[in-house]
């Protein structure tokens, strides 16, 4: 684990709405981890910081609570509707080399064909990975792609060691022309047949 996901906790021995409020007043995050058998612990985490770390997904934290170290990862992040400030954290305990199931966005590099567009089916892909290597993204090169090429899921580059739980074949990218460019070249093709008859009809 790097240093810049260690995070200091403490425990928490208040609950309910106003002791959420006053922590959240306090630049603080409540938040409660479980798994492995384990009773859950109600910890407060420093709101900045987390705020920063949770910028990617399925983070994986370091906790320091109070002298004690715990290995956890983001399961849930409850926001507010309207601020979108963070909540409520729920978090599970891992362990170095364990295996546990995430969803891993899908982000593209390249350009497709001149005049075509690659169009995302599946946001996010289903993997069993290590806890401690969880991949930011999995990704996915449309250089050059034309009009009509898919991706499916089991030709998508997966990282070392991890397993895809999603349909193989399931869609995840299609290249297309754009509707709007599709339909003007229609009307241009359309307008040039008219112009046509009509300059055959002079003719007679």
């Amino acid at each position: 684990m790097s240093d810049d996901t260690k995070v200091g906790a403490e425990r928490r021995t208040t609950f309910g709405k106003g002791a959420a409020r006053r922590l959240r007043a306090a630049g603080k995050i409540p938040a409660v981890i479980y798994g492995h058998g384990t009773e859950p612990q109600h910890i407060a985490l420093p709101a900045h910081e987390i705020g920063l770390l949770l910028r990617r997904s399925n983070a994986v934290l370091e906790l320091d609570i109070e002298g004690t170290g715990q290995l956890v990862l983001v399961k849930d992040v409850q926001r507010d509707p309207v601020l979108q400030i963070i909540e409520h954290l729920d978090l599970i305990v891992i362990t170095k080399g364990e295996k546990v199931q995430v969803e891993v966005p899908v982000h593209l590099e390249g350009e497709t064909f001149p005049g075509t567009i690659p169009m995302i089916e599946l946001q996010t892909l289903r993997l069993e990975v290590e806890a401690t290597h969880i991949p930011e993204h999995v990704v996915i090169d449309v250089t050059g792609a034309e009009e009509g090429t898919q991706v499916h899921a089991k030709q998508i580059p997966l990282p070392k060691g991890a397993e895809l739980l999603d349909d193989p074949d399931e869609i995840v990218v299609i290249v297309a022309i754009p509707r709007a460019t599709a339909a003007a070249d229609t009307e241009e093709a359309e307008g040039e047949g008219a112009e046509g008859e009509e300059s055959a009809e002079a003719a007679e």
